[in-house]
C-alpha cells in the first residue's frame, strides 16, 4: 500500500497517478478521514495534557489539605472522553487501512502513458517465427492426436479449463518444470523452495490480491485459507512480518507451485487448449531487494525468464506495459510474450514486475541496513521464469511436424530422454498409462 503521510503530502501526484492506470480511489474521503484523524489525536493529546496538569494540582491540593472532589469527578469526565476520542480514532484508522487498501500502486515516472495493452510498448524481438511448409495445427488437437492431452476426461474430473497430460505430455510438463529450476538455481542463483499451496486472506490481502481480485479466488468453504493464485503469494509471504538483514540481500527465490484462479472476469476468453485455465502450473521467481537496486533487479529478472525462450529457441519479443495495462500493484512491469502459431501473435509467458515498497508496506516487510541503522522496507519483484502450461503449447506449436509428432527441443533432450513425441499406442491411448 502507499504511505498515509505520502498520499497526504502528495494528493495531487497520487491523483494523477491512479487516473493514469484508469483506476479509482476514494481520495476525498481519505483526506476527509485523514483530517479528521488528526484532529481527533490534537484532542486527546490536548485533554491528556489538561488531566495531566489537573493531576499534578490535585497532589498539590492534597498536600495542602484542601477538598480535591470536584477536580477528580472533572479529571473523570476528561477520563471518559479520552476513551470516547481514542475509540473514534481507532474506528477511523480502520476506515483509512480498508480504504488504504483499494489504492492501486503508482506508476513509475518513465512508464509509458496508455489506456490500455494496444498502448503498450515493445522493447526488443528475438527469433523469427517458424515458416511451415504445412498448414499448423493448434496445441490442443496435437496435444489429442497424439493422446498426451485430455481435456474431455479432465472435464469429467472437474469440469471445464482444466487439463489431463498422460504419457510423454505429462513428461514434457515435469521436465519443462525442472529444466527451469535447475536453470534458475545454477545459473541465475535463485534458491528453491516449494510452498504451501493454500494461503490465508492476509496473505493474499499483502501481495495486493485482495480485496480487489477476491472474486477470483477459490476460497475453502469451512476454513481462512484459499487456494494460491500464483506462488509469487506464499513466496513473498514468507518473510511477512519480519526485519531481514540487509546484509543478506538481495534474496532470490524461485518455486514451482500449482496455481488456481477461478477467472471470474474472463468468461469466453480463451476457452480452448491451455491458455486460460482454472489450474495451471508455473515456475516463479521472487526477489527481496534494497530500494536503490530494485531498478536494475527487475532488468535481471526479465532476462533470467527470457533465458529460458533462449534455451528452448522459441521466438519471443519484451513488451513494457504503459499505465493503463501496469496493474494494481506493479510500479512498472514487463511482458514476455512467446509465438503461438495457432494464434498467428505473440501470447504472454511471463509478466516481470517492481512493485516498490507496495507489497511490503502491505506484508510488514523490512530490512536493517545496518546494526542500529533504521529498519526500512525493501522493494519487492517477481515474474513467472515461467509458465509451464503455455510453455507446453509453445514447444507442441512451435515445434511440431507435418507427420503429427513434435520434436523435443534440444535443451529438453536430457530431461525427456526421447527426440520425438509420438502418438500413444492404441493400448496406452484407451485406458493405460505409458510407463
Amino acid at each position: 500500500m502507499l504511505d498515509a503521510k505520502f498520499i497526504r503530502n502528495n494528493l495531487d501526484l497520487v491523483r494523477a497517478g491512479v487516473a493514469a492506470k484508469g483506476e479509482t480511489a476514494a481520495l476525498a474521503e481519505f483526506q476527509s478521514l485523514d483530517d479528521a484523524r488528526r484532529q481527533k489525536i490534537t484532542q486527546v493529546e490536548q485533554l491528556k495534557a489538561e488531566r495531566n496538569a489537573v493531576t499534578q494540582t490535585i497532589a498539590r491540593a492534597r498536600q495542602a489539605g484542601e477538598d480535591t472532589t470536584s477536580l477528580q469527578e472533572g479529571m473523570k469526565v476528561a477520563g471518559q472522553k479520552v476513551k470516547e476520542l481514542d475509540a473514534e480514532v481507532s474506528a477511523i484508522e480502520e476506515a483509512l487501512e480498508a480504504l488504504l487498501l483499494r489504492i492501486p500502486n503508482l506508476p513509475d515516472a518513465d512508464v509509458p502513458i496508455g489506456a490500455s495493452d494496444t498502448e503498450n510498448v515493445e522493447i526488443e524481438r528475438t527469433g523469427e517465427p517458424r515458416k511451415f511448409a504445412f498448414t499448423p495445427k493448434a496445441h490442443w488437437d496435437i496435444g489429442t492426436e497424439l493422446g498426451i492431452l485430455d481435456f474431455d476426461r479432465a472435464g469429467k474430473i472437474a469440469g471445464s479449463r482444466f487439463a489431463l497430460y498422460r504419457g510423454l505430455g505429462a513428461k514434457l510438463e515435469r521436465a519443462l518444470i525442472n529444466f527451469m529450476l535447475d536453470l534458475h538455481i545454477r545459473e541465475h542463483n535463485y534458491i528453491e523452495v516449494f510452498p504451501p499451496l493454500l494461503v490465508t486472506y492476509a496473505c493474499m490481502q499483502g501481495t495486493g490480491q485482495f480485496p480487489k481480485f477476491v472474486d477470483d479466488a477459490f476460497k475453502l468453504a469451512d476454513k481462512d485459507l484459499y487456494l494460491n493464485p500464483t506462488a509469487e503469494v506464499p513466496v513473498t509471504n514468507m518473510h511477512r512480518d519480519e526485519i531481514l538483514d540487509g546484509a543478506l540481500l538481495p534474496l532470490y527465490y524461485t518455486a514451482y507451485c500449482p496455481s488456481f484462479r477461478a477467472e471470474a472476469g474472463a468468461a469466453g476468453r480463451d476457452t480452448r487448449g491451455l491458455i486460460r485455465m482454472h489450474q495451471f502450473n508455473k515456475v516463479e521467481l521472487v526477489k527481496f531487494v534494497t530500494p536503490e537496486t530494485s531498478g536494475d533487479e527487475l532488468k535481471m529478472l526479465l532476462r533470467d525468464a527470457c533465458r529460458v525462450l533462449d534455451l528452448l529457441e522459441i521466438p519471443y519479443r519484451i513488451v513494457e506495459m504503459c499505465t493503463g495495462d501496469l496493474g494494481f500493484a506493479a510500479a512498472k512491469k514487463y511482458d514476455i510474450e512467446l509465438w503461438l502459431p495457432s494464434y498467428n501473435r505473440y501470447m504472454e509467458i511471463s509478466s516481470c514486475s517492481n512493485f516498490r515498497d507496495f507489497q511490503a508496506r502491505r506484508a510488514n516487510i523490512k530490512y536493517r541496513p545496518s546494526s542500529g541503522a533504521k529498519a526500512e522496507y525493501v522493494h519487492t519483484l517477481n515474474g513467472s521464469g515461467l509458465a509451464v502450461d503455455r510453455l507446453v503449447a509453445a514447444v507442441l506449436e512451435n515445434y511440431q511436424a507435418e507427420d503429427g509428432s513434435v520434436t523435443v527441443p534440444r535443451a529438453l533432450l536430457s530431461y525427456m530422454h526421447v527426440e520425438r513425441i509420438v502418438k500413444l499406442s492404441v493400448k496406452q491411448n484407451s485406458l493405460h498409462f505409458p510407463n
